[in-house]
């Protein structure tokens, strides 16, 4: 799936983190990145959320009630 316009960081990971299962970001060149992690977070926030704003993430997220999650945080926020 992909996450559009993400522009609070602290509010991406905290939707992350209620997450049941796995959640894994893919990069352009394929490759996957837990999310989950803390170690990856703290990555990500130095590479992708530099400038504080995302215009794109692909996601993918292995249980429903996280497709789910996601989906509401994409178009209400939450």
């Amino acid at each position: 799936m992909k996450i559009q316009n993400i522009d609070n960081v602290e509010k991406f990971f905290e939707v992350i983190d209620q997450c049941k299962g796995v959640v894994e970001l893919v990069s352009p060149e394929g490759d996957r990145i837990n999310l989950k992690s803390k170690l990856s977070q703290y990555v990500s926030l130095a590479t992708m959320f530099s400038n504080g704003y995302v215009r794109e993430l692909d996601i993918v997220a292995h249980e429903k009630e996280d497709v789910e999650r996601l989906i509401k945080y994409m178009y209400q926020g939450q």
